[in-house]
């Protein structure tokens, strides 16, 4: 019959052994996630560069160069807020979410944490969903189109809200 010592032992090493594989697994989840962030930073920081001034979109319609509106689409990046840039330069995602913040302030709502503007848009207050609204509201705010006012309350810039 086995000792109690010995069985004591035994689920010891069994036991670090479990730890020492969860740490290995955990160094190389780590890893993944490091990676990521540095990717997504590095991504950040390029799209966040401001356009050189000859970088302009033009079109040769009937062998003349004419510039063209810009009009966003789903993916593309949000632009440094400029005197008279329109909100339609906004990607459809960034658009709706300052409209919900426009009608926010008409009825006298001066701010909205990202929770209530999830729900605003139709999204499920879940965590995930609610970070997603909240990177948005933060990269509006870091090109002038929103304003944090706290940690997580977003308005209208004051610009934008007088109608500029």
């Amino acid at each position: 019959m086995p000792s109690v010592m010995g069985l004591l032992e035994e689920r010891e090493r069994a036991a670090r052994q479990r730890v020492e594989a969860l740490q290995a697994e955990l160094r190389e989840a780590e890893a993944v996630w490091e990676r990521f962030v540095i990717a997504r930073e590095t991504v950040g920081e390029v799209l966040a560069e401001p356009r050189r001034a000859g970088d302009t979109q033009e079109a040769v319609v009937a062998g003349e160069r004419r510039p063209v509106q810009v009009t966003a689409v789903p993916g593309s990046v949000v632009p440094h807020r400029e005197e008279g840039l329109p909100p339609t330069v906004l990607a459809p995602d960034y658009r709706r979410g300052m409209d919900i913040l426009a009608a926010a302030n008409g009825s006298g709502g001066e701010t909205m944490d990202c929770r209530q503007l999830a729900a605003a848009l139709g999204l499920e207050p879940v965590p995930a969903k609610v970070e997603g609204v909240r990177s948005k509201a933060k990269r509006l705010a870091a090109r002038g189109w929103l304003t944090q006012e706290r940690p997580g309350l977003f308005s209208l810039s004051v610009a934008r809200a007088a109608g500029s």
